[in-house]
Order: C-alpha cells, then sequence, then structure tokens
C-alpha cells in the first residue's frame, strides 16, 4: 500500500511539472491533463494576442487562448496537401477583424461580420519553440466600431479557415490600430 501511495504521489508530481510546462505557453489546464494521460495523437493548440494601439502606443493588450477552434475546413486542407505536391499550406497568413459575436464552431468558414477592412498579410514565423506556427499583422481601423472578432485564412477574400476567434469589444476609432500575433502550437503525442 504504501507503494502504491508513493507511485500515485510520483505521478502526481510529474503532472504538475506537465501542467506547468503547457501553462508557460498559454495552454489551459484541462487540455494539459489530457496530454500528460493520452499519447500517440497530434494535437494543435491555438492563441490570439491583441494590441489596441492609439498613436503608436499599445494601451490594451490581451491574450485569448482557446482549443478545438481549428475549423474543420482547415484539417480536410492539411490532410488533403499530405497528398498534394504543393506549397498552399504556407498560405495561412491573412488576418481580417470582425463584429460578430457568435462563439466559435468547427464548422465556421469565414468572418460572421465583417468590417470591411481589408484583409492584411500577417509575418510568418516560427513562434517560441519549432513546433510553434506564428503570424503577425497589424490593422487600421477605418471606423468607429467594436471589433469582436478575429480570422486567419489562406487567402485575402475567401480561402480556407484555419481560426476564428471571438472576444470582448475593444472599441476602435478611425485611425487605431490593433496588432494580432495567432500562433497554432502542433503537438506530437507519444
Amino acid at each position: 500500500m504504501k507503494y502504491q501511495l508513493q507511485r500515485i504521489r510520483n505521478k502526481t508530481r510529474q503532472m504538475r511539472r506537465n501542467w506547468n510546462q503547457y501553462r508557460d505557453i498559454g495552454i489551459p489546464r484541462r487540455q494539459a491533463a489530457l496530454s500528460t494521460i493520452g499519447g500517440g495523437a497530434l494535437t494543435a493548440h491555438t492563441s490570439l494576442g491583441i494590441k489596441k494601439i492609439v498613436d503608436g502606443v499599445v494601451v490594451e493588450e490581451r491574450t485569448e487562448v482557446r482549443d478545438k477552434v481549428v475549423t474543420d475546413a482547415f484539417v480536410a486542407f492539411v490532410v488533403d496537401q499530405l497528398q498534394a505536391e504543393s506549397s498552399e499550406i504556407g498560405d495561412f497568413k491573412y488576418h481580417q477583424c470582425g463584429l460578430g459575436v457568435t462563439a466559435e464552431a468547427a464548422g465556421d468558414t469565414g468572418i460572421e461580420t465583417d468590417t470591411g477592412i481589408t484583409p492584411v498579410a500577417g509575418t510568418q514565423t516560427e513562434g517560441a519553440t519549432a513546433n510553434i506556427y506564428k503570424s503577425v499583422a497589424t490593422m487600421t481601423m477605418d471606423a468607429t466600431e467594436a471589433i469582436t472578432e478575429h480570422v486567419l485564412m489562406s487567402q485575402s477574400g475567401a480561402g480556407t479557415l484555419m481560426d476564428r476567434t471571438v472576444f470582448s469589444a475593444i472599441n476602435v476609432v478611425s485611425g487605431n490600430q490593433i496588432e494580432f500575433t495567432f500562433q497554432i502550437t502542433l503537438s506530437s503525442g507519444g
């Protein structure tokens, strides 16, 4: 019995270390717990950093962490790309913001309510580690609005939607800017 209790304590300590590792990169505790139990599965976690910029000064900053909002269309696209010989996978860099408030869903195909601002091609880089894709774009607002959603797509107009994130309103006026930093962390299992 004493041996079993010690094993449980050791496993608990190991899980806490794993949770802290996930927390440091913005992954919710629930998902970290599942990651320490499971294995063998490819998992994806998304986050969206948002900075409101007024006259060149960051006046508001937040990070939205979401799970399970990578769209069905993106997953199908990845499978298709694994079967093809093309470089379209690198096209997921177009940021667009909107006014929609409906919760994200895997079946989403685009922005819910467009602001009329042309999507911006983000700068694509690797994140803090080799398994993180990062795209950063700054959008200049052209009206007084409450921005509540962001999407990342493969084309400026239509295209395949990778991710849609809904967040509490960021109130802007013409000339304000919002910098969006989208990250997707892909983790191998095993």
